[in-house]
């Protein structure tokens, strides 16, 4: 009995309004997410799962509603907290913070997570889904770094190296026999 899960980065989000969990979607973010709705419309999915954050819900929440479907939301799957109060940080700091945070899985920004402790996080809620969803198709609506973890849980070769050559959004199809992944497949091809 095989189980789908599509990891849904979100689309390209403004780096100027609200904070990290409110901040939603660039004119191309919009668009980009009905792109999505175009390209897994008739994937047949049964479950809309994803991060409270506003830009992940918004990316995937036309394909729930074109689906018949609700989205539910997970606290577990929210964004790693990079800096306190959930504050916008421009990519310029917010990069260098990334490749040290991989670079040693257990340190952290002041009042921000490590990559040990989002990982500790996400993975039950992944293998939560994985049980409660056998069989079925699931799209998670996430971010960059989260996805990359839970990638990385089941395949190394979803690490930094990866996550750099993602793009927002992006699509990978995960198939699961169980809770072994079996493969995986990018669906997203980067619009020019």
């Amino acid at each position: 009995m095989r189980t789908f899960i599509y990891m849904v980065r979100h689309g390209e989000s403004p780096k100027i309004e609200g904070n990290e969990r409110t901040r939603g979607l660039t004119d191309k973010g919009k668009l980009d997410a009905h792109l999505i709705t175009e390209l897994l419309r008739d994937e047949g999915i049964d479950h809309f799962v994803s991060s409270p954050y506003r830009r992940a819900t918004l990316t995937i929440e036309e394909l729930a509603q074109s689906s018949g479907k609700e989205v539910t939301v997970l606290e577990a799957l929210r964004e790693m907290v990079f800096v306190s109060d959930d504050k916008i940080m421009p990519d310029k700091e917010l990069y260098p913070l990334v490749q040290k945070l991989f670079s040693d899985p257990e340190y952290s920004a002041p009042d921000g997570e490590s990559i040990m402790t989002c990982q500790n996080r996400v993975i039950p809620a992944l293998k939560q889904m994985l049980k409660e969803y056998q069989g079925q198709k699931v799209v998670i609506g996430t971010h960059g770094v989260v996805m990359t973890l839970m990638m990385g849980y089941y395949d190394r070769q979803y690490d930094l190296e990866f996550l750099w050559k993602t793009s927002k959004p992006d699509i990978y199809r995960m198939e699961f026999n169980k809770d072994e992944l079996v493969e995986t497949q990018r669906l997203w091809k980067v619009q020019l």
